[in-house]
């Protein structure tokens, strides 16, 4: 760390996807239709949310939070690399790379504490429906939200107070088409192999302590739904799917 100081280089390289021109064509295309479907689709979701008074529950507020994310994480580096198809030297500076990995890392580590928080919100409305409406109020709808932000803004923090302070001094391409944080931390000049575990470490146990908390949630809810009357059941079952399928 105290080599910080010695680093020389300015900027990154992206190498792309391709360096094939029909290939970069085909690329742009994809990306693009999926780029515009990802952000109209969720921009669309927010608007329809908030304009229909019968859908300020707790599950529709969450649902037009993620969609939010979702459109942060379509913007943090997309439009620069549909730009980057027809530029032949994809460049991008230190400081563009660093916030790169910010907001990537935020987006992520937000949306999956938000992933978490929905599961919760149908594991109350379906296990405990009596109790919702006094449970799950709009002010801990916003402490989900807020601490969901919270968790992943930290969590990018502990990357990348570690990232910005490292030598780079030598090469300076990154193959991928954005700052990719364990291809950058390579092109360190400096052994990186502790920190490249600590980075898994810490990314591993955000994804893997949600992933289980979200399959918990689930299978607790589907054994109460197995347990519930026809009618009672398939209620739940039908609000469940079209949750997990606007997730989806």
């Amino acid at each position: 760390m105290a080599h910080s100081n010695e680093s020389t280089i300015s900027e990154f390289v992206l190498l792309g996807l391709s360096s094939s021109w029909g290939l970069q064509l085909l690329f742009f295309t994809v990306f693009f239709v999926v780029y515009v479907t990802s952000v109209l689709g969720n921009v669309m979701i927010i608007v329809i949310i908030f304009s229909d008074s019968h859908l300020n529950s707790p599950m529709y507020f969450l649902l037009s939070n993620l969609s939010f994310i979702d459109i942060c994480q379509s913007n943090f580096a997309t439009p620069k690399m549909l730009v980057d198809f027809f530029v032949e030297h994809k460049t991008i500076s230190f400081g563009g790379c660093m916030t790169q990995i910010f907001l990537l890392h935020s987006f992520v580590g937000s949306e999956m504490m938000l992933l978490v928080a929905m599961g919760y919100d149908r594991f109350i409305a379906i296990c405990k429906p009596l109790h919702y409406s006094m449970i799950m109020n709009r002010r801990l709808c916003i402490i989900f939200v807020s601490i969901s932000w919270a968790v992943g803004i930290l969590h990018s923090v502990s990357h990348l107070v570690f990232t910005v302070t490292l030598p780079f001094c030598g090469p300076n391409e990154v193959d991928s088409f954005f700052c990719d944080l364990p291809l950058v931390i390579k092109l360190a000049c400096m052994d990186t192999y502790k920190m490249e575990i600590m980075t898994l470490a810490n990314s591993g146990l955000i994804s893997l302590s949600c992933f289980l908390a979200l399959i918990i949630s689930y299978t607790i809810i589907l054994i109460t739904i197995q347990c519930q009357s026809s009618s009672g059941s398939s209620k739940a079952l039908s609000t469940l799917t079209a949750h997990i399928t606007v997730v989806i």
